[in-house]
């Protein structure tokens, strides 16, 4: 659903929409999930713009980032276990290890400071937003003990170097925009204009998603797909779409895409079907 969003977004305003793979997390990938994905957006129609970006080949400049804030003292080593922060707050990291100084070493968290100036922005399905760093979230984590870099930081440098001015994703993911905004200022980048749609839920209230089981979608019948993502969209389609093919659901989208309203939607409850897919 977030795909189709971004995508009708872009093209309803002459922009162009790109693909990036974010493979951070080796441990956890899905075997087959990238070709898995990029066929289903093929398939549907979402046709992407230029060369895919895996973030798994873009370590080097992450760690260049991260010497950069390092050396500024922007940013610091952390060696807190689970054990020690989970007798601290239970919102914000109370800053341990921000004073101690600690040299590059195995084993340790890379964080980046902040400070109690609120961030404040403008969503454009949302809403306005505020987000005090400081006490709700503190120091946060841009790379892990695991030597895995964090999508905060990935996010926020790959932005800025695909020169990306509008971004269009779930609402699961707004309260991580300010930590990114913070990090964008940090790194003189310019800040995307920012559109976080409702998530889609089932009848237990939870998100639909792989980690809730969901099946991956059924592209057989993409026009079918795209209709019924317009309809959770609130876009309204006309009727008459369920019969068209695929191209022409597409037109219709990007002719008639109209974000005003999602405005201020969080959810969206799952039309009943045999069986629920992550749209």
């Amino acid at each position: 659903m977030a795909a189709l969003a971004s995508y009708l977004d872009a093209k309803s305003n002459a922009g162009r929409w790109y693909v990036r793979i974010e493979d951070l997390d080796p441990p956890r990938e899905i075997p087959r999930a990238t070709d898995q994905i990029l066929r289903t957006l093929d398939r549907l129609g979402l046709h992407w713009d230029g060369e895919i970006v895996f973030q798994s080949q873009r370590f080097a400049d992450y760690e260049m980032i991260l010497d950069s804030l390092a050396s500024q003292s922007l940013a610091y080593y952390c060696t807190c276990s689970r054990g020690i922060l989970a007798g601290g707050s239970d919102s914000a990291y109370p800053g341990y290890c921000r004073d101690r100084h600690l040299p590059r070493q195995a084993g340790a968290a890379i964080r980046c400071k902040v400070d109690n100036h609120p961030v404040t922005f403008t969503d454009r399905m949302q809403g306005s937003c505020t987000q005090q760093l400081e006490t709700c979230i503190g120091d946060f984590v841009i790379k892990r003990k695991d030597g895995l870099h964090a999508y905060q930081l990935a996010v926020v440098v790959d932005d800025g170097w695909q020169q990306i001015t509008h971004v269009v994703r779930g609402i699961d993911l707004l309260d991580s925009t300010p930590r990114q905004i913070h990090l964008q200022g940090l790194l003189g980048l310019p800040t995307p204009s920012y559109a976080h749609i409702p998530v889609l839920i089932n009848q237990h209230q939870q998100k639909i998603s792989k980690q809730n089981l969901a099946q991956a979608v059924d592209a057989s019948a993409p026009a079918k797909v795209l209709f019924q993502a317009l309809t959770y969209l609130q876009q309204q389609p006309d009727p008459s779409l369920v019969r068209a093919d695929r191209n022409t659901v597409m037109e219709w989208g990007i002719a008639h895409w109209n974000p005003a309203r999602l405005a201020g939607i969080g959810q969206v409850p799952e039309i009943a079907a045999s069986s629920p897919a992550a749209v």
